[in-house]
């Protein structure tokens, strides 16, 4: 750990532990300083982190103040999926969402887009046009079938985060994690077979189970904990599942982050019924903790954890660099990826891994945390002041997405339809199901800077919705 890092471990747990409170002023740069004895710029560094957290914000000419955080919210209700494995469907309305972004003058509150527009990209931005203009042509030619070596060494170095130790080996990159998560079924189960997911659960993930002839065993989840070990014991005595598919750390859509020591009783439930685990960590560089969390595939002794991730909502979907650390799975999924796209992109790869290694990733990380914290805030403030009483919402701990559960019988498909006039899309909750639960639920996303037409779209999501109960008690 950094010297900076050690300080504001330090100051932060201070915070946590209530010895500074919300809205005090913190001890100043100089007097840190002396106290730990570091340079000014190391403390400066460490308050960016602070920052960064969420923990501190600066106040011109003043110094530092402990950040005044919102209560948490009142949290949607732990699900309650149907208990048996069934086929996935509402493949129509995960391409309407998909589609819903590319409609000029629509603006897509759903869709799970990271902002792209920060200055900490031009660097990448730099690396792809060089890549571009260089003399070499190895940018233009096929890469091998496991990905470029430069890449798969950092990202073997930015795992260490999540506690794990991979060799570069251990790599397979891909393009995008869907592919990752795909590839990753398919070398596990064979058609007919049952996948144990979280409920309510990532749509890509669902839709490649329907893909494969596979049926989905949906668990419940809590919005806190993540998904309930306890019933996923019973579904693993009492159905033939072959895989547990879970997005653990910053999960989409719930936001939420299972605790170490649940993620370490995981693995020892798929130790004990010998299934592989497939771990979703796509967000996983955007939480909002620091340390950012370990993932499952850390406390994995004996290789049966597929950790699957990208650069798609950290840097740029349209990059389509992903990889998968299948463990003992490796040339199943190469296999896989072969017979599905082959070898990946090699231009973005080199690009994205010049950009890891001149310290570009870890600084538009930085931004985007902090950026996607303050947007979470603003926008549960929003939904609690336009919608309804009785709304939940999760309380994401990382990441940039937002799932909203409404009162009463409200459908969000229709929800979806009556915004359209306006020009406003949302991500109805029926997506995220096998069995087209959630209806009353939606997902939203606060990636991009709050502003006044952001605001304006939400009010009248609000709106309809009351509308919506006001019909619904006519008619009742």
């Amino acid at each position: 750990m950094k010297l900076y890092e050690q300080v504001a471990t330090e100051l932060g747990s201070r915070i946590e532990q209530g010895f500074y409170r919300c809205g005090d002023r913190l001890p100043s740069i100089r007097a840190l300083s002396r106290e730990h004895g570091v340079s000014v710029a190391t403390v400066q560094e460490a308050y960016r982190l602070l920052e960064d957290q969420g923990l501190a914000q600066p106040k011109p000419k003043s110094g530092y103040y402990v950040r005044l955080r919102p209560a948490t919210p009142q949290l949607p209700e732990i699900s309650r999926p149907a208990q048996r494995p069934l086929e996935v469907s509402h493949w129509e309305h995960v391409l309407d969402l998909l589609c819903s972004g590319e409609t000029p003058g629509v603006l897509s509150l759903g869709r799970g887009m990271p902002d792209i527009t920060a200055t900490t990209l031009k660097p990448l931005q730099r690396a792809l046009s060089e890549g571009k203009r260089g003399d070499s042509l190895r940018g233009f030619a096929y890469d091998s079938l496991q990905g470029s070596p430069e890449l798969r060494q950092q990202v073997a170095r930015l795992s260490i985060d999540a506690g794990c130790k991979l060799h570069p080996d251990d790599i397979v990159i891909t393009t995008g994690c869907q592919e990752a998560l795909s590839a990753s079924i398919r070398a596990v189960t064979q058609p007919g077979d049952v996948v144990a997911v979280d409920s309510p659960s990532f749509f890509g993930s669902m839709q490649a189970i329907k893909a494969f002839g596979l049926k989905a065993m949906e668990i419940p989840t809590d919005p806190v904990n993540g998904i309930s070990l306890e019933a996923l014991e019973l579904a693993l005595e009492q159905w033939p599942i072959r895989a547990i598919q879970v997005t653990p750390t910053c999960n989409n859509p719930l936001g939420y982050t299972m605790p170490e020591t649940r993620k370490r009783q995981l693995v020892s439930l798929a130790q004990r019924f010998d299934v592989a685990i497939i771990e979703d960590d796509i967000y996983g560089d955007l939480s909002f903790q620091f340390p950012r969390p370990r993932s499952i595939k850390s406390f994995d002794i004996d290789d049966r954890v597929l950790l699957c991730s990208s650069f798609s909502k950290v840097l740029a979907p349209g990059l389509r660099v992903g990889w998968a650390a299948p463990g003992r799975y490796r040339d199943q999924v190469m296999h896989m990826k072969y017979v599905g796209t082959a070898a990946s992109s090699t231009l973005p790869q080199l690009a994205v891994a010049e950009f890891i290694e001149k310290g570009g990733y870890e600084r538009h990380l930085r931004r985007m945390r902090a950026q996607y914290l303050d947007g979470r805030d603003q926008m549960i403030a929003a939904v609690e002041r336009y919608f309804p009483a009785g709304t939940r919402i999760s309380y994401p701990q990382g990441g940039f997405l937002l799932w909203v559960e409404l009162p009463g019988d409200i459908d969000t498909l229709q929800l979806n339809d009556r915004l359209q006039p306006n020009g406003i899309r949302i991500g109805p909750g029926v997506l995220f199901s096998a069995s087209g639960k959630y209806r009353n639920c939606m997902r939203l996303n606060f990636s991009d800077k709050p502003s006044a037409a952001q605001d304006r779209a939400l009010q009248q999501v609000g709106i309809e919705v009351q509308q919506m109960l006001q019909e619904i008690d006519r008619v009742a």
